[in-house]
């Protein structure tokens, strides 16, 4: 009784997780780079260098290599919720080069009831207008803002609890028991599939392994925004476990080896994605001779 009140309390007090981890998203971008056209790593390059926040984005990659900053970058829209300029729920006067200073929490995730009904969330929306930003903006601020968005939800609309239900909000309501971890042998369904790709500070030579690893997946049909979200959704019988432990359910082998599999291919399909939406964003803008042109 005492183990089930004290997992109850870590349910409620707990701090929501958020998607794929840092190490996820820096793989997915990477992924997207080593694909796209000279051109288009040359476009979203120097749009980023726009962005007010490229100096952390440096920083933090220990490098100026155009790719390790694009990697950066599309760690960004999770940060800001972190981070005090943007605590005010955007209430406050923008800063130079942001439209507003929100976290837009409800932008990385679609949560629907049993019934497939939408209840929360607004990836697949805001992803739609974030796009078409890219492709017709001629202003040099929105593009910066609108492409770290970009990066990070194409990742985000492919972790299967993004699109999840409303009834445990994507998981993060559901305590599973870990034997894997002993120094954590419980821990919430999203958590552990957030850090299903690695360390969140993976960089440098192991993240460049852990790209090599995704490029042995086989390549995605492109779709679209709506229909990877639905293969996400799709997948949410095989993401909740079945077998019982002591307490809650519980991560098998077999599960977990079946988790880290479905990982991979999510992983490298918003890569592979990402990079050719990205590359269609600069054809279009190339036919229409928008500027800045890729």
């Amino acid at each position: 009784m005492r183990l089930a009140f004290f997992l109850f309390i870590f349910l409620c007090l707990s701090v929501p997780a958020h998607a794929w981890n840092a190490a996820g998203h820096r793989q997915s971008a990477l992924l997207a780079w080593d694909g796209m056209r000279p051109a288009t790593r040359s476009f979203v390059h120097g749009v980023l260098r726009q962005h007010p926040d490229v100096g952390r984005w440096r920083e933090k990659a220990g490098a100026g290599a155009a790719d390790l900053l694009f990697a950066e970058a599309s760690t960004w829209a999770d940060s800001i919720r972190h981070d005090p300029r943007f605590r005010a729920g955007g209430t406050t006067a923008p800063l130079p080069g942001f439209p507003d200073m929100a976290a837009h929490g409800d932008w990385h995730y679609v949560n629907i009831d049993r019934q497939g009904r939408r209840r929360a969330g607004q990836i697949d929306v805001q992803l739609a207008k974030l796009v078409a930003t890219l492709e017709n903006s001629r202003d040099a601020a929105e593009l910066a803002w609108a492409l770290p968005w970009v990066l990070h939800l194409v990742g985000d609309v492919h972790q299967p609890l993004h699109t999840g239900y409303s009834e445990d909000r994507g998981g993060n309501g559901v305590l599973v028991e870990n034997p894997g971890n002993p120094r954590q042998p419980f821990v919430k369904l999203h958590a552990y599939w957030d850090d299903l790709p690695g360390p969140s500070g993976l960089r440098g030579k192991k993240l460049r392994r852990a790209v090599a690893y995704l490029q042995e997946q086989k390549r995605p049909d492109q779709g679209t925004p709506q229909s990877w979200l639905q293969e996400s959704q799709q997948l949410l019988p095989e993401v909740y476990p079945a077998t019982l432990g002591s307490v809650s359910f519980i991560l098998s082998e077999r599960y977990v080896a079946r988790a880290q599999q479905i990982a991979s291919q999510r992983l490298a399909a918003a890569g592979y994605r990402l990079g050719y939406l990205l590359d269609a964003i600069c054809v279009s803008r190339e036919t229409r001779r928008l500027q800045p042109a890729c």
